[in-house]
């Protein structure tokens, strides 16, 4: 049996080991994902984001025991920032989901920023095909927390959840700064700090000067306490509440198409840089590089010279 029939099985060992290829830019990898393309589309993808030390991996924690109470299988995906030493996840997901390790019905695993921007990891898309090949009802994704750039999480969610805090106002100036318009569901957590139900209100009236039609979806705001659990049944049902509403109104397919064409596009701007960086023609480029900080090519008959160097090389 080969890798991508023994993910779809759901063995966790060869969905870890074929991730981690994935890391590497490994081809055999590559190729397994490859076969197991046609088999996703299944699984509904959450995506929670808001700034550092904001509660998103204990509130992510409740949340999978929401889930599974529902018996509803959960893939989690915490984004991390990278070790300047190995490279890999700076933390580790045995340290944030422990109450979910012996649990077969979740399945967990960290990845390395490795110099994406966004708060996303470069292999984020490929990860949440694995685990949706593996049949998980629900897919997590964890942002690793970085203030407006996370956005991008945008791209990748069927249903994005932007969490604020309740002893911080900061929060709201990132509201205003455009987060806002990415959110399909607010939480305002640690709402034993006091204040929380201050920062909803105000998220409340921001939302009211927008104008939703009839139809269309006003994101709710729940209050939670992620440490005791208050909120995330809540927060749980909400979630549900809109996929059935972008399952029920076609958004899903909409959406998931945004995320497709997001995925080509990064693939392809991926495929054309390591050709380079592993053909050993890099001086090329390093060349254009050059004349191009001297003004001597513009970009666009930089960006041209490459493409056109592309092609010619992949065709041969």
């Amino acid at each position: 049996m080969g890798l991508a029939e023994k993910v779809m099985a759901g063995n966790v060992q060869a969905a870890a080991r074929l991730i981690t290829g994935l890391e590497e830019e490994n081809p055999e990898a590559i190729a397994e994902l490859d076969i197991l393309y046609p088999y996703t589309g299944k699984s509904a993808v959450i995506g929670i984001t808001g700034a550092p030390g904001i509660g998103k991996s204990t509130l992510i924690a409740g949340l999978t025991g929401a889930l599974r109470k529902r018996d509803l299988t959960v893939g989690i995906i915490a984004i991390d920032p990278t070790s300047p030493f190995t490279g890999g996840a700076l933390l580790g997901d045995r340290i944030r989901m422990q109450s979910h390790s012996a649990d077969k019905g979740v399945f967990v695993r960290s990845l390395a920023t490795r110099g994406y921007a966004g708060g996303m990891a470069g292999v984020t898309l490929a990860t949440i095909h694995v685990m949706d090949a593996m049949g998980k009802d629900f897919i997590l994704v964890e942002t690793v927390g970085t203030g407006q750039n996370e956005v991008d999480i945008a791209h990748v969610a069927d249903t994005t959840v932007v969490m604020l805090s309740a002893e911080s106002g900061d929060d709201i100036q990132l509201m205003k700064a455009g987060i806002i318009e990415i959110a399909d569901i607010f939480v305002v957590n640690k709402a034993d700090k006091g204040g929380a139900e201050s920062i909803a209100a105000e998220v409340e009236t921001m939302l009211d000067l927008r104008e939703y039609g009839v139809e269309e979806w006003k994101p709710p705001v729940v209050i939670t306490d992620a440490i005791s659990g208050k909120g995330i049944d809540k927060l749980a049902e909400e979630i549900l509440h809109h996929h059935k509403y972008l399952v029920d109104r076609g958004g899903l397919a909409e959406r998931r198409e945004t995320r497709a064409r997001h995925e080509l596009e990064t693939n392809l701007a991926k495929l054309i840089k390591n050709y380079f960086k592993h053909s050993g023609t890099e001086e090329y480029p390093d060349k254009l590089v050059a004349d191009f900080a001297l003004r001597k090519e513009s970009p666009g008959s930089a960006t041209r010279k490459i493409i056109e160097a592309f092609l010619k090389r992949y065709k041969t």
